[in-house]
């Protein structure tokens, strides 16, 4: 993956609240063992991964936001590519060397890049 790489995180409906992305969105959960999912952009389009997401792993997303490699090294998470059985796409933001406290800033400062750089897909309901 290159700097400019975009890392396709897809959005959890509950990571709405009040209209407004949690950082939650950008922080792995427990069960990710600190590893959080995203999709390598330059591997995949953001509608495909949308789709791929929504129906081929059926789980629910809003939409998509990205960040890209040199903005997780400037916050030193390392990414790389993790790819899965018929999910070559798949990739990986390295949080296994943050504490609580330090991971949730981290989460923060994506979010806000996130934002900045917009919805690069959004489920309309339509």
């Amino acid at each position: 993956m290159k700097d400019e790489t975009k890392l396709l995180r897809q959005v959890h409906p509950s990571f709405i609240q009040d209209g407004r992305v949690s950082s939650q969105a950008f922080r792995p959960t427990p069960k990710d063992e600190k590893q959080l999912s995203v999709y390598d952009g330059d591997l995949i389009e953001v509608q495909p991964a949308y789709e791929h997401y929504t129906k081929t792993l059926d789980l629910p997303s809003v939409g998509v936001l990205a960040v890209t490699v040199e903005e997780c090294a400037q916050l030193e998470l390392v990414t790389r590519s993790a790819p899965l059985v018929d999910f070559e796409e798949h990739a990986v933001i390295d949080f296994s060397s943050c504490g609580k406290g330090p991971a949730e800033k981290k989460a923060k400062i994506l979010r806000k890049k996130a934002e900045e750089r917009d919805w690069l897909f959004q489920d309309t309901g339509s």
